[in-house]
């Protein structure tokens, strides 16, 4: 048996990290994975980054998301393939200042993340990744396609998919498949303005995933991002105040 907590999408809100990796701390799990989302949109890049870098060297597996290929490079089209016409100017003013505010070695520690980590439990193989299965832009939602789930969620041989990405927690078991999204642990859009995680018990076979909400201080969260004064501010503000994504 082991006890797998994962996060993911903190997005550079340094408040809601400090307060999953407690509550991470106190479930006391085996294995703890971050998905990715790490740096972007929040007031504090450099001290989340900082905070992840501890939770890595007690043990904790670190990968990218797409909005780290942002910050780190500004290789936009990788990162928002889905912007033909190249992402809005917010979007790329926020990951410039969050570059900026990295600096060299936090950056290069940011490149350097792997985009996904494979865990095999008592014969069950259960993957970690960003979006889905070899890809970091390419998400599970709720309401996608039938056929592009299918499509997905087969880029793999995991049994159990653990990803993030979209911000909205989900545990859907397919059967053949499973895949556990845990949410936002900063940046929620599913109405419920917590940071959220995931624990999962591997039993065997037999896998038990829970979706966990962790009060945090979303007003000083928010209050913090609407004075940076970025362009597109207002909006992340609003949506780590009230969960749900304003734009």
């Amino acid at each position: 048996m082991a006890r797998i907590a994962v996060l993911s999408d903190v997005h550079g809100n340094r408040h809601a990290l400090e307060a999953v990796r407690e509550a991470v701390r106190l479930a006391a799990p085996d294995i703890v994975a971050v998905a990715g989302d790490l740096a972007f949109n929040g007031s504090d890049p450099a001290g989340t980054v900082d905070l992840l870098r501890e939770m890595e060297a007690t043990g904790a597996r670190i990968l990218a998301g797409n909005t780290d290929v942002a910050v780190a490079d500004f290789d936009y089209t990788a990162a928002f393939p889905w912007f033909t016409d190249g992402p809005p100017e917010h979007f790329r003013v926020a990951a410039e200042w969050a570059h900026d505010q990295l600096g060299a070695e936090r950056l290069d520690w940011l490149r350097r993340l792997p985009s996904e980590h494979r865990l095999r439990i008592d014969g069950t193989l259960v993957l970690v990744c960003h979006a889905s299965p070899g890809s970091q832009t390419a998400g599970l939602d709720t309401d996608l396609d039938a056929t592009a789930t299918l499509e997905r969620v087969s880029r793999t041989d995991a049994r159990v998919i653990c990803c993030g990405h979209t911000h909205v927690p989900e545990i859907r078991d397919m059967g053949w498949r499973m895949i556990v999204n845990d949410g936002s642990a900063g940046f929620a859009f599913d109405g419920d303005p917590r940071a959220s995680w995931a624990m999962l018990d591997v039993v065997g076979t037999d896998v038990f995933p829970e979706i966990k909400r962790v009060e945090y201080e979303v007003l000083a969260a928010a209050d913090a991002v609407a004075e940076r004064g970025l362009p597109g501010d207002v909006y992340r503000a609003a949506t780590i105040r009230t969960g749900r994504l304003v734009r």
